[in-house]
């Protein structure tokens, strides 16, 4: 695949995120305090977890290790932030999840198999294959954008693992059902774990500064703002003293 296919697909894939962004407003993706039955066969959720952000992780490692150009210049570093993140969402946090008998639709978990596929594809390929080993040089490592974009990213993977860590714990030993989640920037909003996400990967576009990391992060932000407008009004709807003052997902703002 040339460069220019490349870009035919990816701003093919931004339109499509632009119709998805729109069409979730309406329809609420069914798993976790979501899930139903009613969108056909269940799975396990750790194992719908696992299975459906596995994509992700081995494609971006298979194209670091067999990538043509994936140790020529500094885009390992691109390839091992996104391999970190991803070890986490397909293997530590689904585990870290507490036992329950709740299950996911299959369906779902196909939709993110393709997500996963899609986004992992083109950010590796493009890396692995494409991408001048020259942008990628000592120079970028310390230019603005990959200092402006680094500091992004981990801010925002802190801010997501610290929120999954306080809604992981929110129950006590045998307690079940939900609760309000209180301190930190649950102060603020609902869902800041999906906040600290899209900082995460907006900071990633930044660092990569190229066509498909931007894809990525408008994905990532069409699935993720509508995700925590559900949060939220699900909060609202289910806790009658649940604060007046929080936001959905950006702090003051939505």
């Amino acid at each position: 695949m040339n460069l220019t296919t490349l870009e035919i697909i990816s701003y093919g894939w931004l339109a499509i995120a632009i119709g998805v962004h729109i069409t979730m407003f309406f329809i609420t993706a069914p798993f976790g305090r979501h899930t139903s039955k009613n969108w056909g066969p269940m799975v396990d959720n750790k194992l719908g977890w696992i299975i459906m952000e596995a994509p992700s992780l081995f494609i971006m490692s298979y194209l670091l290790i067999f990538g043509t150009y994936s140790f020529q210049s500094y885009v390992w570093i691109l390839f091992s932030i996104w391999i970190f993140h991803y070890l986490n969402r397909t293997f530590v946090y689904p585990l870290r999840i507490k036992a329950t008998d709740k299950k996911m639709p299959l369906f779902i978990v196909l939709n993110a198999i393709l997500f996963n596929f899609m986004n992992a594809g083109l950010n590796g390929y493009f890396l692995a294959e494409l991408a001048d080993p020259s942008k990628y040089g000592s120079n970028w490592i310390t230019s603005p954008i990959f200092i402006v974009g680094a500091i992004l990213f981990l801010a925002g993977m802190a801010i997501n693992w610290w929120a999954d860590h306080l809604l992981i714990n929110l129950r006590k030993p045998g307690e079940t059902g939900y609760k309000i989640p209180r301190g930190f920037l649950f102060d603020y909003i609902s869902s800041p774990n999906l906040f600290g996400e899209i900082i995460e990967w907006s900071g990633f576009a930044i660092m990569a500064w190229n066509l498909p990391a931007l894809t990525f992060m408008v994905w990532t932000f069409a699935n993720l703002v509508p995700r925590a407008k559900n949060h939220h009004d699900w909060y609202k709807n289910n806790f009658l003293d649940y604060p007046k003052e929080r936001k959905a997902v950006f702090p003051f703002i939505f």
